[in-house]
């Protein structure tokens, strides 16, 4: 990557979003422009942790200490304003002032968004959403946790690789897991038919008990469980139903882009990016799984995912907003493997 490059002193850099990327550009501002004014905004009530590690909740570990990706007097340290409780509601591309929900602006010289997403729900399922137990937060999926009796079931829907990655950490704990598979299983790795039928039969050899949700017309509701059962019960379609003490929805992410509707910027599922990681906007960047990449190759804006990914974004767009040339590649293969038990496993579950 490029040496350092200096900015105008007290240059205002602002990042929305807590995550990966988020941290990785603000630690890279620091070093690269050591006189400007670096502030990170959040919804979250906590400091920086690595989502990726929360199955570990379920194996025992309940510390939300033990999450932080460093203390306090880290952020202080590095004259890093962090913000927490702080939620965007929209940003004044014009004036460069971003307003928060409780009536608050803020402005900047040079703004990323490194808000990433949220757990996809289908339409059809919006309904249901208080009977979905969620993995999305530290607080979420320690509540999560809680509900889940020892060694209960989990019905997990869809089956991204997200979910899938839970589901390991749940079969170790002795946990019965079902998976009612969907379009988005194996998520964001796109499987012919046939590597598709493999993967599937893997799981199962794994000890994930498969329910064809296809076949049975897709999931329609999820409802309270009645009494004497499980919590939760899942209705198909076509008739039909599974009970669980706990219900979750791995349907893919949805890029959290609304506060930005209305600001110019160009938008498709996620925030358009050139390679540079610049938006339709000179002075607004974009990195982690709220951006769509323009890639040459495939002449398409294309999402990237996976630890490495994003935190290599991170760093290209610090790079670029600190006056350099720095061009994002994937760091990651999209390939679905197999460990030394024959098992699934996929570069997405590397977090190095």
């Amino acid at each position: 990557m490029n040496a350092s490059v200096s900015s105008s002193t007290s240059r205002r850099y602002v990042i929305i979003g807590n995550g990966v990327a988020g941290n990785q550009a603000a630690e890279l501002l620091r070093d690269r422009d050591p006189d400007s004014r670096i502030t990170i905004l959040t919804n979250s009530r906590l400091l920086y942790y690595n989502r990726y590690l929360l199955p570990q909740l379920f194996k025992g570990e309940q510390s939300w200490q033990a999450f932080l990706a460093n203390p306090a007097e880290h952020y202080v340290k590095r004259r890093i304003q962090v913000r927490r409780d702080s939620r965007v509601v929209s940003v004044d591309t014009r004036n460069k002032l971003i307003k928060l929900a409780h009536n608050e602006t803020i402005g900047y010289d040079s703004l990323l968004v490194a808000t990433g997403g949220v757990s996809h729900l289908p339409e059809e399922l919006a309904d249901c959403r208080k009977m979905f137990h969620s993995f999305g937060s530290y607080e979420a999926a320690m509540a999560t946790r809680k509900a889940l009796p020892e060694k209960g079931t989990v019905v997990l829907l869809g089956g991204d690789m997200i979910g899938l990655d839970l589901a390991r950490t749940l079969l170790a704990v002795e946990c019965r897991v079902i998976l009612v598979t969907h379009e988005s299983t194996f998520w964001p790795h796109k499987l012919t038919a046939e590597e598709r039928a493999d993967a599937l039969a893997t799981l199962e050899k794994m000890g994930i008990e498969l329910i064809d949700g296809e076949a049975r017309g897709g999931v329609v509701s999820v409802q309270q469980g009645a009494s004497g059962l499980p919590a939760r019960r899942v209705v198909f379609r076509q008739g039909g139903d599974l009970y669980g003490d706990v219900v979750m929805s791995f349907y893919g992410l949805t890029p959290l882009v609304e506060f930005m509707v209305g600001t110019g910027i160009d938008i498709e599922r996620g925030l358009l990016v050139n390679t540079n990681l610049r938006t339709s906007d000179p002075s607004i960047y974009a990195a982690g799984d709220v951006c769509q990449i323009w890639s040459e190759q495939e002449n398409i804006y294309r999402f990237y995912y996976g630890y490495q990914n994003v935190r290599a974004m991170g760093a290209v767009a610090a790079i670029n907003m600190t006056g350099g040339h720095e061009h994002f590649a994937t760091t990651q293969e999209e390939t679905l493997g197999r460990d030394s038990q024959g098992f699934i496993d996929s570069p997405f579950w590397s977090y190095q």
